[in-house]
């Protein structure tokens, strides 16, 4: 008899942010896992629209959009629980929902996926009851797995650490060149020095770090005249306003670049572009940005205080710092941009993140715990 597997998101195709990019690769894993295996999976997705389904992920008819009805949602995800083997929660808000299907088909093998900041604090009490329910917790990085250990009450041995992986669908540069259409617009050379952040740039995420790296960069700036600071990614008005301001005061304006929101094939030509990848963040659950600047061959430096480590593999492919030590951003800034990049240390670097966060490798650990719930 088939196995039955019913992934329940929040949003997976509608949104861009980390979890939604980590859903699409879940969500094309176990849809290829299903062909392999004869398995019946299934997507439903909270906040999602039909028509935001990539279907290269997975097939239309494995897919349920509803477009932020949390009645109809949880209808269907109780009905359809009833008659399902295993159920993928792929976020602790969707606790309750896990809850009840248990209750209402006590055989079935419930999941719950853990990022980072939404656990690592004490739950509201209608979400408690998953750490009792859940018989598998994926954390997405080992930071995360100590902090569910030390905040909840936990059984450790229920808890597997599952990194995430590249998507499956991104397009990996042979050559390291840095784009002649982006050099003009900024009126660069090849030779001149870029830094690179990708972020949520909101008034209410102000841990990401670039208030830093912006002060380092005006610090650099006597030394790296011509340096770019470039931050890419969606932003409010306000903190748009404010970060201008942060600029003015820093006398950084012919240094610094707010791109906003960047599709995915014009992001892809801002990491050619780039020389260093910095995001000094304080709460990143993993921070799939990470691999993916080092997958276009990027060297990075992130935080030492969260998930971040994972991504460079406890410092063996990048720097680690501590966001607060604004002293050593800079210092560690300079040092990276005092060293030429060279193709060929791209290239190396490419391929480390593609020895490590690969697909394949995902698939494979994401089969082996749904076979027979071994260690990823």
């Amino acid at each position: 008899m088939s196995k039955k597997i019913l992934f329940l998101t929040l949003e997976t195709f509608g949104g861009t942010g980390g979890i939604q990019k980590m859903n699409r690769t879940m969500s094309y894993t176990l849809s290829q896992l299903g062909k392999k295996n004869h398995w019946d999976v299934t997507v439903y997705a909270l906040h999602d629209e039909q028509s935001d389904l990539l279907p290269n992920y997975l097939p239309m008819a494995n897919f349920k959009a509803f477009k932020k009805s949390k009645l109809n949602y949880l209808w269907h995800s109780l009905k359809a629980g009833m008659n399902s083997d295993l159920i993928i929660l792929s976020h602790v808000h969707l606790s309750s929902i896990g809850c009840l299907i248990r209750l209402l088909n006590p055989a079935c093998k419930i999941w719950l996926i853990t990022h980072g900041v939404e656990v690592w604090r004490p739950l509201k009490f209608w979400k408690k009851a998953i750490w009792g329910i859940a018989d598998q917790i994926i954390c997405v990085s080992n930071f995360t797995k100590r902090k569910i250990v030390e905040m909840h009450p936990v059984d450790p041995d229920r808890c597997v650490v599952l990194n995430h992986a590249l998507d499956p669908f991104t397009k990996l540069p042979d050559f390291f060149v840095k784009p002649a259409h982006l050099l003009k617009r900024y009126d660069l050379l090849a030779h001149d020095k870029v830094i690179l952040s990708l972020s949520r740039i909101t008034s209410t995420e102000k841990f990401k770090g670039y208030e830093q790296t912006i002060k380092a960069v005006s610090r650099i700036k006597e030394s790296f005249p011509k340096v770019k600071y470039i931050l890419a990614g969606p932003y409010d008005e306000n903190e748009k306003t404010r970060i201008l301001q942060l600029i003015k005061d820093e006398q950084l304006e012919s240094n610094f670049i707010l791109t906003g929101y960047l599709e995915e094939t014009a992001l892809a030509d801002y990491f050619l572009m780039a020389d260093l990848f910095v995001m000094p963040s304080k709460k990143e659950g993993f921070g799939i940005v990470f691999i993916e600047a080092m997958a276009f061959g990027l060297p990075v430096i992130c935080g030492n205080a969260d998930g971040s480590v994972d991504a460079i593999r406890n410092k063996e492919m990048g720097t680690a710092i501590d966001p607060d030590d604004s002293a050593l951003l800079e210092q560690t800034i300079r040092q990276k941009l005092a060293h030429p990049l060279t193709i060929a240390e791209r290239k190396s670097i490419q391929q480390q993140c593609l020895k490590y966060f690969n697909p394949q490798d995902y698939s494979n650990a994401l089969e082996k715990l749904i076979k027979n719930g071994a260690t990823a």
